[in-house]
Formats: structure tokens, C-alpha cells, sequence
């Protein structure tokens, strides 16, 4: 049986990160910053309790009566509570045995074109702590994007205006951008599982190593670019950050009813359609939050069943970090332009080309990712590279002018020397019809 290393990570974080917030928030108080200090609260407050809302919903506490368990949730400590459990079902396991077992059909992955199906035994204890680990990892999620994302974006702005670093902040933004790249990271993994579920899936370190590099260089660049502009240009900060998110939002919604299928009802059976429209609604608010910062590996979709694309869609993803890039190089460009004396210090032009080298080392190694160490890449259609190199050769097709218009813009200009030629050939013509109209009356 694997070793719960996921929800022990996850908890780690989660207790780490509201543990500083709050010991932050009381210096912000002792100084006399409250608006520093409430949004502070905000943003360690508001994820712990979706966190809760989360874990109670997955293992369906509501239905099975389990009081205890929801008061401890309610004082935010159901995260604890839940690994404490994870753990004794992992040490208990191998003692008792079990009476039922359930088996399950994975097939490996290809080799030599075949693909074997293989037969495994799951047992009660496994299946809880799939359950628990799942959930774990969606409660990552939720805690890196919701909380940890907007929490880091605040304190590094807190920065860059007080002009001062202190080792509180430093500890708490690494601890912030530790588990904003640890969610995205499990956001990538929940994607591999979802799409290929029929398989078995074994992910290798260096497949976790170029996730970690691709999340860290894209979300720190991402992070930098919105704070660098927010503090020249506070006003125009707002409609950024809007239209990125409402884009975000009503997207698998716009998608969702240009499909006209038929609203979703097998999300949960105790759930009204009000119920369901509202797991909806948090479903793309959280879709909208991950793509606010970073490419998200799971892609909503909501006249699926699972409410997930398990398609492969390069463009997609090409389109995407190619309109980033133009919009943190636009940012960047704005700062430059507008940057105070707060700046006085800071060599502007060399901050500007190491942000989009940092962007530029994601890309490179989410395609390193793609194209080497993705544990399904034997079941792509097509690779990366022939993704990619058809996704440019379509842009190129777009932005080419068409052929007709090229052949009249030439015909247009052949046009004089044609009238030129013609005039001359008319003239030619007229003459000799004159000579043989001489000729014709001397003979008269």
C-alpha cells in the first residue's frame, strides 16, 4: 500500500501557511496596519473554510451522520482530523484482514503497440485512503488559488510599498508560493488520472521535477508582473484582473450552451438542480482563479459527465501562452513607462528581460514535460512538437494575406505598361488600316 505522503504535504502546508498568516496579521495590528491586517484575514480565513466545505462534501459527512466530524470541521480543524485518520487506516491496514475486496481492470501502458489489462485487488483500507487522497488533493487545490495565490499577490505588493522585506513576510511569501506551485502540481496530476483512468498510471520524479520548475518560473513571473503593474497603475489593475477572471468564468458556460445539452443532474443525487448549479458556479470560480495565475491542466467542461475534457488540445494551450505572454509583456511595458521613484534603485530594463527569460523557462519546461516525461505521452495522437508546429503553421495561415489579393494588387500594378502597350498596339493597328485605305483609292 502507497505511503500517504500527499495528505501529510498538504496538511503541512495548510497548517504552516494559516500559522503564519495569523502571526502576521497580529504584527500587522501591532503596527497599526488594519487594512493590511483584515485582508491578510481575508485571504487565510476564506480558503480554510472552502477547505472544510470541500472535505465535508467529498466524503459526504452531511448524509452519514457524523457530528463530532463537522464540529471540528466547523473549528477548522477538519484537515487534521482527516490525516489523523488517513494514518491509523494506513498502520491498521496490514494487521486485519480484510472480508471484502472489490477488483478493478487497469490496462498498462503500451509497449510494442499492445496493451495489456491487469486485474488488482482493492480492499476496504485502500479504498478509504483513495478517497482521502483524492480529496487531499482537490483541498490543495482550493487552498493554493483561492488563498495562497491572492495572499502572496498582497504581501509582495505590501513590499514593494513599504520598501522593507521583513523575515515574517519573506517566510510567509515562500511558504505562499511553495503551495501555490504544490497546487498546481496536484492540479497536473489530477488531470494525468482523470483523462486516463482506464490506465496505469506511474508518475516518475523527473516528471514531478519539470512540473515543479514549469509552476515556480510561471507563477513567480506571473505574480511579479501584476504587482509591478498594480503599483504604478492602481486604477487600471481592476479591469485586468476583471476581465481575466469573468473571461475565465463564463468560458465552459458560453461553451456549455452553444453545445445545448441538457443541464447536468449526476453530480450528486441529494443535490437540487439550485444545489447543483451552485457546485457549478464554485467549479468555474476556481477554474477562473487557476488560470488567473497559471495554466490549468484540467479543463471544465460541463456537458461531460465527469465535468472534465479529456481531450489533448494543443491550440488551446498554445493560444493560451501566447496571449499571457503578450499581456505580461503589455504589463511590463505599462510599469516602465509609469514607474515611480520607488523604483529609483531597480535597473528597469534588466528586471523587464529577466521576467520574460523566467516566463520563457516555464514554457520550456512544461514542453520538456510534454514531450519526455508525461507518463501517458505513448498515448498522445500527436506529440507536442507536432502540436505546436501545427498550431504556428495555422497562425501563419491566418495572418497571410490571400492569394487573389496578391495576384490583383500585381495586376494592378502591370496595369500602366499594359495600357502603354495597348495604346501602342491600337496605334499600330489604326496605321496600317490607313495605309491599306490609301491604297485602296489610289487604285480607285
Amino acid at each position: 500500500m502507497k505511503f500517504p505522503g500527499s495528505v501529510l504535504v498538504s496538511l503541512v502546508l495548510f497548517v504552516a501557511e494559516t500559522a503564519a498568516a495569523l502571526c502576521l496579521s497580529g504584527a500587522y495590528r501591532a503596527a497599526g496596519d488594519r487594512m493590511w491586517q483584515w485582508l491578510t484575514l481575508l485571504f487565510a480565513l476564506l480558503p480554510c473554510a472552502l477547505v472544510q466545505l470541500s472535505l465535508v462534501f467529498i466524503h459526504r459527512d452531511v448524509s452519514r451522520d457524523r457530528p463530532l466530524v463537522l464540529l471540528l470541521h466547523l473549528l477548522q480543524l477538519g484537515p487534521i482530523v482527516r490525516c489523523v485518520e488517513v494514518f491509523y487506516i494506513y498502520f491498521r491496514a496490514g494487521r486485519v484482514e480484510e472480508p471484502y475486496v472489490s477488483i478493478t481492470k487497469k490496462r498498462q501502458m503500451p509497449k510494442d503497440g499492445y496493451s495489456e489489462e491487469i486485474e488488482k485487488e482493492v480492499g476496504q483500507a485502500e479504498g478509504k485512503l483513495c478517497t482521502h487522497r483524492s480529496a487531499f488533493s482537490r483541498a490543495s487545490v482550493i487552498q493554493a488559488f483561492l488563498g495562497s495565490a491572492p495572499q502572496l499577490t498582497l504581501q509582495l505588493y505590501i513590499c514593494v510599498l513599504q520598501q522593507e522585506i521583513t523575515a515574517a513576510r519573506s517566510i510567509f511569501m515562500v511558504l505562499s508560493l511553495l503551495s501555490i506551485v504544490y497546487g498546481a502540481l496536484r492540479c497536473n496530476i489530477l488531470a494525468i488520472k482523470i483523462k486516463y483512468d482506464d490506465y496505469d498510471i506511474s508518475v516518475k520524479p523527473a516528471a514531478y521535477l519539470c512540473i515543479f520548475m514549469w509552476r515556480s518560473f510561471e507563477i513567480a513571473t506571473r505574480v511579479t508582473v501584476l504587482v509591478l503593474f498594480s503599483s504604478v497603475l492602481q486604477i487600471w489593475i481592476l479591469p485586468v484582473v476583471l476581465v481575466n477572471f469573468f473571461g475565465f468564468f463564463f468560458y465552459p458556460w458560453i461553451l456549455f450552451w452553444q453545445s445545448k445539452s441538457p443541464f447536468p443532474e449526476n453530480i450528486e443525487k441529494a443535490l437540487s438542480r439550485v444545489g447543483t448549479t451552485i457546485v457549478l458556479c464554485l467549479l468555474t470560480f476556481l477554474y477562473a482563479g487557476i488560470n488567473m495565475f497559471c495554466w490549468s491542466a484540467v479543463q471544465v467542461k460541463l456537458n461531460d459527465p465527469d465535468l472534465i475534457n479529456k481531450s489533448q488540445n494543443w491550440y488551446r494551450l498554445t493560444v493560451y501562452y501566447m496571449l499571457r505572454f503578450i499581456e505580461n509583456a503589455f504589463l511590463l511595458l505599462m510599469w516602465y513607462i509609469y514607474k515611480t521613484d520607488v523604483y529609483l534603485y531597480v535597473c528597469a530594463p534588466l528586471l523587464v528581460l529577466q521576467l520574460l527569460i523566467s516566463y520563457c523557462m516555464a514554457v520550456l519546461f512544461m514542453l520538456v514535460f510534454y514531450q519526455f516525461c508525461h507518463p501517458c505521452k505513448k498515448l498522445f495522437s500527436s506529440s507536442i512538437s507536432e502540436g505546436l508546429l501545427s498550431c504556428f503553421k495555422f497562425l501563419c495561415f491566418i495572418c497571410k494575406p490571400p492569394t487573389s489579393t496578391i495576384l490583383t494588387d500585381k495586376a494592378e500594378v502591370k496595369c500602366p505598361e499594359n495600357t502603354d502597350e495597348a495604346r501602342s498596339s491600337n496605334k499600330t493597328i489604326d496605321s496600317q488600316k490607313g495605309i491599306s485605305h490609301q491604297s485602296v483609292s489610289s487604285n480607285a
